[in-house]
């Protein structure tokens, strides 16, 4: 007794559970993508192919299959004629086989294996895959792994941040500390400049200057003081006041100290109080720069000035200003009472600050060249005219012409004396109306004009008024000792004298007289 199948009988009798029948074509197999399909079955020569199989009326073919794109189908297989299994017939009908479903995710996509069945295959097995399966590309993390590196990424960078924060913490801390805190206050300041400066700017004229001015300190038995002079040769000789040596007298020290610090003594080797200039000469010192001198008629009203001295013992300082007045006649001194030591001076006015600790020092132009020699100041103290008051100043100073200061230095240094130009005549101090008055006969003191002197030649007479010199108006007897010892011995002028009522215009030629000193 046969078994019972396990399955219900099929009803097409398909193999091999079926009966034995011919061999129905396989349908074609699907190839992966790159597997080459099975060569054609070669048939012996003289066997047919099998026919081609009838379906049975109203059963349609089976559709045909369709083909990856770059597959090709597989060729059909020839069959020895009247070729079928042994102990099987040749079923009476074929049913196509339903086309394979459309995988569901792409994992699944390509052909199934089991349409890969081919029954020409050795033992009617299907196909195995032409080569073992490759996956391309990074393994796929799962979210647990994702979930725990993201946790160490976030924890790695918390931990380099807070390194970075640290340093840069102390590293701002220390510089904190260092320059004073957050509040600490840094101002802007301009970048620095080259030192020179132009030649004819106040600091260029000062740079050229400094190095030829000294400052003086005089001491005697009586009295001392503190004055300036500049230098006028490179044997040492020094130009200043007679006034600032006068307290050394015939036994006192001078003491000269030089722009850069070298101090060296000094000996007067001439002086006049009439022009109030001085000459000293320091032996034993090398390197001397003489100042040098220009025209003082060259100076106009307006020019600008620098003055150099030593105010109330300040040495080297330096003030400015310009030329306020020409040949303004003042009159300085007069401390001992006799007139002895007056000064009178055409003067150079300046509103350069000098004070009393300037005398002897340079007064100079834009050129750095020497215009005058700082003498007196107007003080406001009393009203009067000083020299050597410890007034400051008032923006009123007076500078002796340099051509005046020049000759007399000359003379002082070749002679030890300076000669004073001369009318020949007295004056009356006393007179109150404009002009210079000779004065009378029979006054104190011998004659009014000196017999076959400058003005006894000239014509002038007892009593006449001096109204002019050289067209220039004079309004006082001092006024015309100034502006007389403005010029030289020997100089020509023109005198406007007044006398009974008439003016008339005297030439006179200037004499000369020694110096008391």
């Amino acid at each position: 007794m046969r078994p019972k199948p396990l399955h219900d009988p099929d009803a097409y009798s398909t193999p091999p559970y079926g009966e034995p029948g011919p061999w129905a074509p396989a349908p074609p197999v699907q190839h992966p993508a790159g597997v080459a399909p099975a060569p054609p079955v070669q048939h012996p020569a003289g066997v047919a192919p099998a026919p081609s199989v009838q379906h049975p009326a109203g059963v349609a073919p089976a559709p045909s299959v369709q083909h990856p794109a770059g597959v090709a189908p597989a060729p059909s297989v020839q069959h020895p004629a009247g070729a079928h299994a042994p102990g099987m017939e040749p079923a009476a009908s074929v049913l196509p086989l339903p086309a394979p479903e459309a995988p569901d995710t792409e994992a699944d996509a390509g052909p199934d294996p089991w349409y890969r069945y081919d029954p020409s295959a050795a033992g009617g097995a299907a196909s195995p895959p032409a080569g073992p399966l490759q996956q391309t590309g990074a393994g796929v993390l799962s979210r647990d792994q994702r979930r725990s590196r993201a946790r160490k990424a976030l924890v790695g960078g918390a931990l380099g941040l807070a390194l970075v924060s640290g340093l840069l913490g102390g590293f701002v801390g220390a510089q904190l500390e260092r320059n004073g805190g957050i509040d600490a206050v840094q101002l802007p300041q301009a970048s620095a400049l080259p030192a020179g400066r132009d030649a004819d700017s106040v600091a260029g004229i000062a740079a050229r200057a400094l190095p030829s001015v000294v400052t003086l300190h005089v001491s005697g038995s009586a009295e001392s003081g503190t004055g300036t002079g500049f230098v006028l040769d490179t044997r040492g000789h020094i130009l200043t006041n007679e006034h600032v040596v006068a307290p050394a007298g015939s036994d006192g020290e001078i003491s000269v100290v030089f722009n850069g610090g070298q101090t060296a003594r000094a000996e007067i080797v001439g002086k006049d109080s009439g022009y109030d200039l001085a000459v000293v000469k320091v032996s034993g010192v090398r390197g001397l720069t003489p100042l040098p001198l220009g025209n003082s008629d060259n100076v106009r009203v307006g020019d600008p000035v620098v003055a150099i001295g030593a105010p109330f013992d300040l040495e080297g300082t330096v003030t400015s200003g310009i030329i306020s007045a020409r040949e303004r006649p003042i009159t300085a001194g007069g401390e001992s009472g006799d007139g002895s030591d007056v000064s009178y001076v055409d003067a150079l006015q300046t509103d350069a600050p000098i004070n009393p600790g300037n005398s002897g020092g340079p007064l100079l132009d834009a050129r750095g060249q020497v215009v005058g020699i700082n003498s007196a100041i107007r003080s406001a103290v009393d009203g009067s005219e000083a020299d050597s008051g410890q007034a400051g100043s008032i923006g009123l100073g007076f500078a002796i012409p340099v051509n005046q200061g020049r000759r007399v230095a000359e003379e002082l240094i070749n002679t030890g004396r300076a000669t004073h130009p001369v009318i020949g005549v007295t004056l009356d101090m006393d007179y109150t109306g404009d002009g210079a008055r000779v004065r009378a006969e029979g006054g104190d003191g011998g004659l009014p004009v000196t017999p076959d002197g400058p003005g006894d030649r000239a014509g002038i007479r007892a009593g006449d008024v001096i109204t002019a010199i050289d067209g220039r108006r004079v309004h006082s007897g001092e006024e015309l000792i100034v502006k007389t010892r403005a010029h030289r011995p020997g100089d020509r002028m023109k005198l406007t004298v007044r006398r009974d009522g008439e003016d008339r215009t005297l030439t006179l030629v200037l004499g000369s007289s020694g110096s008391s000193d």
